[in-house]
């Protein structure tokens, strides 16, 4: 049974993005045009405390796939797979959109976003954090088996595929089951859940905070907010209207973009959508150009320990790890009352680029192949 988002200003779209109607009430099955919305009691978040859980983890998910998809920007030799470059580029950016809206309907319904801890860090090899592990990320360097996995993170729900906020297979169904959870919390607090509070509503990251391009920030004050935050998100990743568009033209009147899954796809078939392509029919645009062995030809799922034979290595990685949670210190500053501190993360995201492709020269032993970034938790200096 799918879920579908009616927008208030165009009420004849069905969205891929699989949330709750805006209008209906969830007591009762809605039509919307020949899809049903689940009924509320389908909720697996019944209280504020899950929520606040869920949003956190909301996080962390657009959080782990920041790293593997830097690294396998950055192992891409300069000069080459321009395409590709800016194709990855432009979903990172979207990924650190994505981390903010969570934090920001987090502080919406009064929770605490928590992004410089050592446990926010995700391990590699890994999963998507409470999924039903299905398929394994790396850190690896850009390769077809690598974009494939990046097909796999950002692969749109199945239609039937039910909400679930543990256990998912897509993270679609995954923000399913917290749209759910917010209306079902929200409807049956008294007074609702979201803050009132004018302090509290301070900690809001705005457009005027952010840095980067393709979408927006919403800042969140109503159930309203919550819902277009998470149609940005959705949509962004997964596509809209069963099309391989995403969500920004519709929402904010950007020019038309593809969703990640299907920028990704581009890159895997070495060919480019065009405007009558559906997903079914696959790109049949222009050819791109995929060099896929201009790459630096880095270790797999490299560990600050795998260095500690080579001193200056070791020590190179650890200014990189220190660099990244120094990045995470300053979002989790951010969306935690002082969305400014947004802007001064530029220089660190450089600074980031400039470390990894340093250590992706450097070779790892007599193995053949060479070093790159760990993302491990390191203190600054002070």
């Amino acid at each position: 049974m799918k879920l579908a988002f009616s927008q208030s200003n165009n009420p004849q779209r069905q969205k891929l993005i699989k949330g709750l109607h805006t209008e209906a009430r969830v007591d009762t099955y809605v039509k919307s045009g020949n899809v049903p919305l689940l009924k509320e009691k389908d909720s697996s978040i019944k209280t504020l405390a899950q929520l606040h859980s869920a949003f956190q983890t909301a996080i962390e998910l657009e959080h782990s796939t920041i790293p593997p998809y830097l690294v396998a920007l950055y192992s891409i030799k300069d000069g080459t797979n321009q395409v590709a470059t800016q194709i990855i580029r432009s979903v990172v950016i979207e990924e650190m959109l994505h981390m903010i809206l969570a934090a920001n309907i987090l502080n919406a319904i009064g929770g605490e976003p928590k992004i410089n801890a050592k446990n926010f860090i995700p391990a590699y090899p890994g999963s998507l954090p409470d999924s039903d592990k299905s398929f394994i990320i790396n850190l690896e360097k850009f390769s077809k088996e690598t974009i494939d996995t990046f097909l796999k993170i950002e692969k749109p729900a199945h239609t039937n595929a039910p909400p679930k906020a543990k256990g998912y297979h897509t993270i679609g169904q995954f923000y399913q089951a917290l749209m759910l959870g917010l209306e079902y919390v929200n409807d049956h607090t008294e007074g609702g859940i979201f803050v009132t509070d004018p302090e509290k509503k301070k900690r809001q990251v705005t457009q005027e905070h952010y840095y980067g391009s393709g979408g927006e920030i919403v800042p969140v004050y109503t159930i309203k907010e919550a819902r277009l935050a998470i149609e940005e998100i959705v949509g962004q990743g997964e596509g809209i209207d069963d099309t391989i568009d995403d969500s920004d033209e519709k929402l904010f009147g950007q020019g038309i973009e593809y969703a990640h899954y299907f920028r990704f796809n581009e890159i895997l078939q070495e060919r480019m959508y065009c405007e009558k392509d559906t997903p079914k029919s696959g790109p049949t645009g222009e050819k791109i150009v995929v060099e896929w062995d201009a790459v630096h030809n880095m270790k797999l799922n490299p560990k600050i320990k795998d260095y500690q034979g080579q001193p200056e290595l070791h020590e190179q990685a650890k200014q990189f790890n220190q660099t990244y949670t120094a990045l995470l210190d300053n979002i989790h500053h951010a969306c935690n009352g002082e969305p400014e501190m947004l802007m001064k993360g530029v220089g660190l995201m450089y600074q980031l680029k400039y470390k990894a492709v340093e250590l992706m020269n450097i070779p790892f032993g007599d193995t053949g192949e060479m070093a790159g970034p760990t993302f491990e938790f390191e203190q600054p200096k002070k």
